[in-house]
């Protein structure tokens, strides 16, 4: 199996962002958008995953973390769907739950090739700092719609806001993980009776 790696570069008048992911690391990252509590999450994710990634993104952050952080939404499934190519012998489904102290988040993924985010995320108190938790939505989204995966995330009870996002993004990380694995059963086939996803 070759390996499965991506690199993306997307400049827009909002965002400059370089991404590079390795689906089957070892969870090293190095990740800079500007953001301080986005690039948690985003270390988070990679060493939950086990996914190796680096993020480089500059953006116009003075105006709102919103553009970088879809941004980098859109650059990371892209990046996903590229290094999954045809995605033969993917498991392709994968759903965690994370507790995080009292939080408790469940996310479920199909890699599907179909676009589709049900999100159902309440937290008491939506900042952390200067940082809306509604971006965790948007990220989602757009990390959805460039990959082109149903993405289910679920809040099942949480209150202090870091703990709801980071139960969020490992819980993504490890849906992930699991969708993405090879299932010897089946290295060379597609996982749908379409013969293509």
């Amino acid at each position: 199996m070759s390996a499965r790696t991506a690199s993306i570069v997307r400049k827009t008048a909002e965002t400059d962002i370089t991404l590079k992911l390795h689906v089957d690391g070892s969870g090293r990252s190095s990740i800079d958008t500007g953001v301080p509590f986005f690039d948690h999450m985003l270390t988070l994710f990679a060493k939950h995953g086990h996914f190796d990634l680096e993020v480089k993104c500059i953006g116009d952050v003075a105006v709102d973390y919103h553009h970088t952080v879809e941004d980098v939404g859109i650059v990371l499934g892209e990046a996903f769907k590229k290094a999954l190519g045809d995605k033969k012998g993917i498991v392709r489904y994968g759903f965690f739950y994370v507790p995080m102290d009292e939080a408790l988040a469940r996310v479920v993924v199909d890699l599907s090739g179909r676009a589709a985010l049900a999100y159902d995320v309440v937290a008491p108190t939506m900042y952390v700092r200067d940082f809306n938790l509604i971006l965790v939505k948007e990220f989602a989204r757009a990390f959805s719609n460039a990959l082109a995966c149903n993405l289910h995330v679920k809040l099942e009870y949480g209150e202090e806001p870091h703990h709801v996002s980071e139960a969020i993004f490992k819980a993504l990380a490890r849906a992930l993980d699991a969708a993405v694995r090879i299932d010897a059963r089946s290295a060379d086939q597609v996982p749908s009776t379409k013969g293509v996803i």
